[in-house]
């Protein structure tokens, strides 16, 4: 038992650490992507409703949020929902950070296959976040005499590995159509179009670290059952 212990709390620390490097870089980029000006002005807010428009979608609207980087698409309430500094700011961060958002937002109008399984998966793994730590934890303490409650922990935690899994796609297509659209529409330059890739691209790091770790921590606990089982 605390040999298993030991590779868990490596897992858990490497990618923790992992986790929190990426997160200060990609904090430290956008602060400093967010002092480089586009070119006509616009503002996150501008991107989004003109990358909306250009892509003939029109029952999405565009709103501010608080918090620092809290970004994100509703497809419940068709909202593209960005942070105030990406709302009104003016920069190559907002400007990225948004048109990756409206990504999203046309994903959904055009029923793009990954973000519709994902969308699928929300429910199911909602329900199963809410008991998954406890039930790994019973099948830990009990792994020698019902060792089929880890395992009813395992599936439960495949799934949200799953959809870690899935998200990655998701997110690197989104970003792939805000860069074809910076470019093409004008709001990036040749100068300017290599920090709005960049600014992505960390932000994409995130999400590989995270479906990485879950992958590591599943791998380990089927491990633990697998080895329950041999004694």
């Amino acid at each position: 038992m605390f040999m298993h212990n030991g590779a868990y709390w490596i897992i858990f620390i490497v990618f923790m650490a992992l986790s929190w490097i990426v997160s200060a870089r990609l904090k430290s980029k956008f602060r400093q992507y967010s002092k480089v000006p586009v070119g006509n002005g616009m503002t996150g807010r501008d991107v989004a409703e003109k990358m909306l428009r250009d892509s003939g979608i029109r029952d999405v609207t565009v709103h501010s949020v608080e918090g620092e980087l809290t970004d994100h698409y509703n497809p419940m309430k068709k909202t593209i929902n960005l942070s105030r500094e990406v709302y009104s700011g003016a920069s190559i961060a907002a400007a990225a950070v948004a048109a990756h958002e409206t990504g999203h937002a046309i994903q959904h109008a055009r029923a793009y296959a990954w973000l519709t399984l994902r969308s699928k998966l929300v429910p199911v793994v909602s329900l199963s976040s809410n008991w998954v730590q406890w039930v790994l934890l019973a099948g830990v303490i009990l792994i020698n005499s019902r060792p089929e409650i880890l395992l009813i922990g395992i599936v439960l935690f495949g799934l949200t590995t799953l959809f870690s899994i899935i998200t990655l796609p998701v997110e690197i297509n989104a970003s792939k159509r805000a860069l074809a659209w910076l470019a093409d529409s004008g709001i990036t330059s040749s100068g300017t179009h290599d920090k709005a890739e960049d600014a992505l691209k960390w932000a994409a790091y995130t999400y590989v670290i995270a479906a990485l770790g879950s992958l590591a921590t599943l791998v380990y606990y089927i491990m633990m059952f697998l080895g329950s089982r041999d004694r």
